[in-house]
């Protein structure tokens, strides 16, 4: 089993491995003083869903904005599907796409127009087809011509996550995708995820707050603490492999007292 901080394993290190769509290397970012995300290596591979966890203040958002190519890193490198994100940012990012709930769609578009337009930025092509089955994948049809800011937060977040659909990425980036869903909708966007997953050849990196969810959902997860990785592992024996009884068990300890924790293995 990986129960390594991944910076310290040869066995973590990424492999530029076409069996991977992202590959991150000593990935290093600060905020004047601060060390955001302190030389992180990882990688998510095809039909493989990822859990990125850690109190706030860990560096996860500032790992998927990295990712995402709207912070630069201060060192290290980022691949999606084998392209070098600092040489090709449009080609990388081309194959990828993302939905939080802090990053809400234009308010003043309808549901219908906000896919529109990004899909138009995506270069979807049979736009209007692919719309449609989005529509009816997130029951998003009766909103189809309501603006996106009368919207619960709920159903905007449904929409966003359509939006992170329409390119058919091989990259999804979902950071607290289901916090604002109702039990039995989360229940539902959960299974359209490990559908997406499965099919085809994406992966996915998903940050949550929600345990339950982690265990259900992600193939592995990554501890993210203070900037650095200090655990990986499948997160329905990972727990066990420490000592704890259940994986919010293992957070709230690594939360707490992240060095004494791995001490104690």
């Amino acid at each position: 089993m990986l129960n390594r901080p991944m910076t310290a394993s040869p066995q973590a290190t990424p492999t530029d491995s076409p069996d991977n769509v992202l590959d991150v290397r000593d990935l290093c970012k600060s905020y004047g003083p601060t060390v955001a995300v302190d030389k992180i290596s990882f990688h998510v591979g095809r039909n493989e869903i990822v859990g990125l966890l850690g109190p706030n203040g860990a560096g996860k958002t500032t790992t998927i904005n990295m990712i995402l190519g709207v912070l630069e890193p201060a060192a290290g490198h980022i691949q999606i599907e084998s392209v070098d994100l600092a040489l090709h940012r449009s080609r990388a990012l081309q194959c990828t796409n993302f939905a939080a709930v802090y990053a809400p769609l234009p308010g003043n578009l309808t549901v219908y127009q906000n896919l529109r337009i990004f899909g138009m930025i995506y270069s979807v092509k049979n736009l209007g087809a692919r719309i449609e089955e989005l529509l009816e994948q997130f029951d998003l049809v009766k909103f189809r011509n309501t603006k996106a800011g009368v919207l619960s937060s709920g159903e905007q977040t449904r929409v966003g996550l359509a939006k992170a659909m329409l390119n058919r990425p091989r990259l999804l980036l979902l950071d607290e995708p289901t916090a604002s869903l109702d039990p039995s909708v989360a229940q539902e966007v959960r299974g359209q995820i490990r559908e997406f997953a499965g099919r085809d050849c994406g992966g996915v990196l998903w940050t949550s707050h929600n345990m339950y969810e982690v265990e259900e959902v992600c193939h592995r997860v990554l501890f993210l603490s203070r900037g650095k990785i200090l655990l990986q592992g499948d997160p329905r024996t990972l727990p066990r492999e420490h000592g704890k009884q259940s994986l919010e068990e293992l957070f709230i300890a690594l939360a707490r007292e992240p060095l004494a924790t791995l001490e104690a293995r």
